[in-house]
């Protein structure tokens, strides 16, 4: 960002934004049919940016309705994939040109630091986007090993229509990450983003549009997960379900899918992941400055959140210090301030469960090494203090449930056995952390650990080329990569008899 987009240019910039408010059915804005809205509040300082669509089933019902139609009409499913190529390029491009507006959104509705929306996830939704435009026209079928008088062939087909349900702690990204492979594979799809930030899903339907995306091909209902995402998994003429969110709500999805018409359903689930550092790690000073990122970035509320520090015992005290003092350095901040690097939670529930979850760990005997309490930013908004406990035993609820929030809990370890077996210990496997330099037990390390995505002395790495999910409760399927293509599409073989 240049030097003179400082807070006052922001603050003046969120004056000027228009926030869309509609939901989008059959390539239109609408109020939901029983006429209700619901109050957007930003947690930057409690005030309502806007009244929004409140969905229910019978907006499900018009765009299900939309959404088939389009789909069986072909104008998107049967379009040529360069066809495609182009329009989602164009829809792309749209995303970056209207960069601020969306990252002012984004913060404004989720907490989020702006200078976080700036260059991290508007640039990411944008590649997104184009890295599945691009790779469409260039996924081929198959074609079987036969004898002479017979050919079969092996293709994918779209889905139909899916029904994408994303979260409310990066919803721009998250819906992209949905939206990228299914409509380049030709799926129509119908996007219910969280009430708890809803504008920026709503706006990325309205560029689709613009791009030339037809009508129905993407319709987006914002609302309640129980009044319009409940509706939407139940319904019998939606071929697949995405999600990202909690491991309880996807648990209740997964059974309202199989007892309707057993669509397919891929989940994306929380984590309680590990980030193990050895006494030879490399730099320690780069792995305590990790550490406390790889925790604190957006408040905490990240599915990989490295919640969980386990350090080898001969290095626990002097790399906690460091972590400590890693901590001081993500103070909780305006989010509109480019300075800041830690936002505010993204309701007074969510702020709430994390103190909670704070007092628990003291109670239950965990150390209080810094942070633990709300922060005084800005009047009415949510804040909370980079926290940080050690003494903290794998029983302890700090250790073995999602926070979603900035709170670290620390163990010690003494043997790779037992880091492994530490790491391991948890209902999810949705990443997981190791540093040493020694590249044997790197490579032996991560073979044991039970996780989607392991990274050696970084965290949080990866592109687009690589798939994205968890092991064990963190969920099903991947997002990312050429393998997100599969949620999508149905596998197809045809055989023809040429004797």
């Amino acid at each position: 960002m240049s030097e003179h987009k400082n807070h006052a240019y922001w603050s003046e910039r969120a004056r000027q934004v228009d926030f869309p408010a509609d939901a989008i059915i059959n390539g239109a804005p609408t109020g939901s049919v029983s006429g209700r809205r619901f109050d957007c509040l930003s947690p930057v300082d409690g005030s309502p940016l806007c009244q929004v669509s409140r969905c229910n089933h019978d907006d499900v019902d018009l765009a299900v309705t939309a959404a088939r139609t389009a789909f069986d009409s072909g104008t998107w499913s049967s379009a040529s994939p360069q066809h495609r190529k182009r329009v989602l390029l164009k829809f792309a491009d749209l995303v970056e040109r209207n960069a601020e507006d969306l990252a002012l959104m984004e913060t404004l509705d989720m907490g989020k630091p702006i200078s976080d929306s700036v260059t991290e996830d508007v640039p990411a939704t944008v590649n997104c986007l184009a890295w599945h435009a691009e790779a469409i026209d260039k996924v081929y079928g198959e074609v079987a090993a036969t004898g002479q008088d017979e050919l079969g062939m092996i293709s994918r087909e779209p889905l139909g229509v899916v029904a994408a349900i994303v979260p409310w702690n990066y919803p721009m990204l998250m819906a992209a990450w949905k939206l990228g492979p299914a409509l380049a594979t030709g799926n129509s799809v119908i996007l219910k983003p969280s009430e708890k930030s809803p504008l920026t899903a709503i706006r990325l339907g309205q560029l689709a549009l613009e791009a030339g995306l037809p009508p129905g091909v993407l319709n987006v209902l914002p609302g309640f997960g129980h009044e319009a995402g409940e509706p939407l998994a139940a319904d019998m003429d939606v071929d697949g379900l995405v999600f990202t969110g909690s491991t309880a709500v996807a648990r209740h999805l997964l059974s309202v899918g199989a007892m309707t018409n057993m669509k397919r359903c891929f989940m994306e689930c929380g984590g309680k992941s590990p980030n193990l550092v050895f006494a030879d790690a490399p730099d320690l000073q780069e792995a305590a400055n990790a550490s406390a990122a790889a925790i604190f970035s957006n408040q905490g509320e990240v599915c990989t959140a490295a919640s969980r520090l386990l350090v080898h015992e001969s290095i626990q005290d002097e790399f906690l210090e460091a972590v400590v003092a890693a901590a001081a350095r993500w103070q909780p901040g305006h989010p509109l301030d480019p300075q800041t690097s830690l936002g505010a939670m993204v309701d007074e529930t969510q702020a709430e469960r994390v103190l909670d979850y704070i007092e628990e760990g003291s109670r239950a005997g965990a150390r209080l090494r810094c942070g633990g309490s709300r922060a005084e930013v800005v009047d009415n908004g949510w804040y909370i203090e980079p926290t940080v406990f050690d003494g903290v035993s794998p029983d302890m609820s700090i250790a073995r449930e999602e926070i979603f929030g900035p709170v670290l809990s620390c163990m010690s370890f003494s043997s790779d056995d037992e880091a492994v077996q530490l790491a391991n210990d948890t209902d999810y496997g949705l990443a997981a952390g190791l540093w040493t330099r020694d590249l044997s037990r790197a490579h032996q390390v991560a073979r044991r650990l039970r996780a989607g995505s392991v990274w050696v002395n970084y965290y949080d790495g990866g592109d687009m080329t690589a798939p994205f999910g968890g092991y064990k409760q963190s969920g099903n399927g991947r997002d990312k990569s050429l393998h997100a293509l599969e949620k999508y599409t149905e596998l197809k073989a045809t055989w023809i008899n040429l004797g």
